[in-house]
C-alpha cells in the first residue's frame, strides 16, 4: 500500500490504474498520452517525481521509470537532472512541415521553398541529359555511396562554402533529411543524447523521435548556445553529440559568431562529441562563415544539400565525414538507400560544373534580398529577425499574442505560417513567435498579399 496519504496532496497528475491491462507501464504511458490529448495535461506542466508517483499508485519504481522512458522516446515528456520531468512544449503541434493538406488553398509562408523561377535552368539541363544515349546508364544500379566523378563534384560544391574535403571523405545521400537519417542511425543508438539549440529544424525532431534518440536543449546566452551550459550538460547528461545549423539557424535565422564556434569546438574536443553540422543554409550567404568542419575536422560531419539554394526536387546531398566515421556512414547509407539516385546525382553534378550553378546562386540571392526588402517595408514595425540573404524570417509576436493561436488565425485569413512551438525541444518556455518563409510564395504579389494579411492580424 502507499506509504503516504494523497487525498489532499497537490500532485499535478493522478492517473488511475482502474481497468488497466498489463503491461502496466505501457498502459500508464498511454494514459499520460491521452491526458495530454484531452487537455488534462498541458505543455510545460511538471509531472510528479517518479518515486512519488510509484508510491501513489502502489507500483514498483521500475514500472514508472519504464513508462516515463517510453513517453520520453515518443517526445511527450522531457526530463533533466535537477529540474524534474515536464510535458514537452511541442506536444500539441504538428512537427511535420511539408503537409499539402494543411497548406491547401493558402499563401505558403510556412514550409521553406526556394524561389521557383530558376527551375527552368534545371529543366533544360535534364532535357539535354535525357537526349544523350548515355542517359540510359543513369537508370541502372550504380555505386552505393557515389562515383568518383560525383565525389569530386562534392569536393567542388563544398569548396563554395570554404570547406576543404577530398574524395575519400565525400559520401552522397538522397537529400539533407536522408543524410541526417543516415548519420543518426549509423553513429547513434536509442537512448543516446544529442545537444541542440532549444528551437531547431523540425525534421531532426521527427528523426530523433523515430530512432529513440533524446535531443537535449542547450540554453542560449545572447541568442547563441551557452558554452557553460553545454559543458555542464556534457558532464550531467552524457551527451554523445551536437546538432547545429550554424549559418542562418532554423528557425531563428541567427548565424553563430566565430568566437562561439571556437568555444564549442574546444568543448567538443574535450568531451569527444560528434558534431553534426547542417549546412543547408550556408550557401545562401555570398561569403559563408568559417565552418565547424574547418575548426574541428576530426569530429565534424558536414552536410550540404542543393534543396534550399538550387532546387529541392533534385534531392542530392554531399556528406563530408572524418575518416573515423566513414565506414559506419557508408554502411548506414547502403542499408537505408541501397544507392543514391544516379539520375538525380548526374543532374546535380552537371549543374555544379556548369556556369548556371553560380548564376542560380547569385540570382536567387538577389531575389531573396528584394523579397526581404518587401518584408522590412510591410512588417518593419515588428522587427522580424533575419539577414537580407536569408530566405526566412523569425518574428517575435507582440505582447498578448500566442504562437499557436496566431498560426491558426493566419490560416483562417489565408496564410500558412509556423509557430515557434513546432521547433521546440523538450519543455523549454517557447517565446510567442512565428517563422515566415519569404521565398515560398510563387510571386511577389502573393508575398505582398500574405505580408499585408499578417500585418493586419498583428495590428488587430
Amino acid at each position: 500500500m502507499p506509504v503516504n496519504s494523497f487525498e489532499n496532496y497537490p500532485m499535478s497528475w493522478k492517473p488511475s490504474l482502474s481497468g488497466m491491462k498489463p503491461p502496466i507501464y505501457k498502459a500508464l504511458a498511454k494514459q499520460l498520452e491521452n491526458d495530454i490529448k484531452n487537455g488534462l495535461l498541458h505543455p510545460g506542466d511538471l509531472l510528479p517525481p517518479q518515486r512519488e508517483l510509484a508510491d501513489f499508485l502502489d507500483l514498483n519504481l521500475s514500472t514508472i521509470s519504464k513508462a516515463f522512458k517510453l513517453c520520453s522516446q515518443k517526445g511527450l515528456i522531457s526530463a533533466s537532472i535537477g529540474r524534474g520531468t515536464y510535458i514537452s512544449s511541442d506536444v500539441q503541434v504538428n512537427s511535420t512541415l511539408l503537409d499539402p493538406q494543411e497548406a491547401a488553398g493558402l499563401i505558403e509562408m510556412g514550409a521553406i521553398h526556394p524561389a521557383y523561377e530558376f527551375n527552368i535552368y534545371i529543366q533544360e539541363m535534364m532535357r539535354t541529359l535525357l537526349k544523350n544515349k548515355s542517359s540510359l546508364n543513369f537508370l541502372e544500379y550504380t555505386y552505393s555511396s557515389g562515383s568518383l566523378y560525383q565525389k569530386n563534384t562534392g569536393v567542388k560544391w563544398l569548396s563554395y562554402a570554404g570547406v576543404k574535403s577530398s574524395v575519400n571523405q565525400i559520401l552522397l545521400a538522397n537529400g539533407g533529411q536522408n543524410a541526417l537519417c543516415a548519420v543518426l542511425s549509423s553513429l547513434f543508438h536509442a537512448g543516446d543524447k544529442i545537444g541542440t539549440d532549444p528551437l531547431i529544424f523540425a525534421g531532426v525532431k521527427t528523426l530523433a523521435k523515430m530512432l529513440g534518440i533524446q535531443l537535449v536543449p542547450i540554453p542560449w546566452t545572447d541568442g547563441e548556445m551557452s558554452c557553460d551550459s553545454l559543458e555542464q550538460y556534457c558532464k550531467t547528461e552524457g551527451l554523445k553529440g551536437i546538432y547545429m545549423i550554424p549559418d542562418f539557424q532554423n528557425p531563428t535565422t541567427h548565424t553563430l559568431s566565430l568566437e562561439r564556434r571556437q568555444m564549442i569546438s574546444d568543448i567538443a574536443q574535450r568531451y569527444h562529441l560528434i558534431i553534426i553540422e547542417d549546412a543547408i543554409n550556408s550557401l545562401l550567404a555570398e561569403t559563408p562563415p568559417t565552418a565547424m568542419a574547418t575548426l574541428i575536422p576530426e569530429q565534424t560531419i558536414y552536410i550540404s544539400s542543393l534543396s534550399k539554394v538550387i532546387c529541392p526536387g533534385i534531392q542530392i546531398a554531399f556528406i563530408h565525414t572524418p575518416l573515423a566515421y566513414k565506414s559506419q556512414l557508408e554502411s548506414g547509407l547502403y542499408n537505408i538507400n541501397l544507392m543514391t539516385s544516379p539520375l538525380n546525382a548526374q543532374v546535380a553534378c552537371m549543374l555544379i560544373h556548369s556556369p548556371a550553378c553560380r548564376q542560380i546562386l547569385s540570382k536567387r540571392r538577389q531575389m531573396t534580398i528584394a523579397r526581404n526588402h518587401m518584408v522590412d517595408t510591410i512588417l518593419g514595425d515588428y522587427h522580424p529577425a533575419g539577414s537580407p540573404e536569408c530566405n526566412f524570417r523569425f518574428l517575435s509576436l507582440p505582447k498578448g499574442l500566442e504562437g499557436k493561436s496566431f498560426e491558426r488565425c493566419a490560416q483562417d485569413a489565408g496564410v500558412q505560417v509556423y509557430c515557434g512551438e513546432r521547433f521546440a525541444i523538450g519543455s523549454i518556455l517557447v517565446p510567442p513567435s512565428i517563422r515566415l518563409s519569404i521565398t515560398s510564395p510563387r510571386t511577389l504579389e502573393d508575398l505582398e498579399t500574405g505580408l499585408t494579411i499578417l500585418r493586419d492580424l498583428l495590428k488587430n
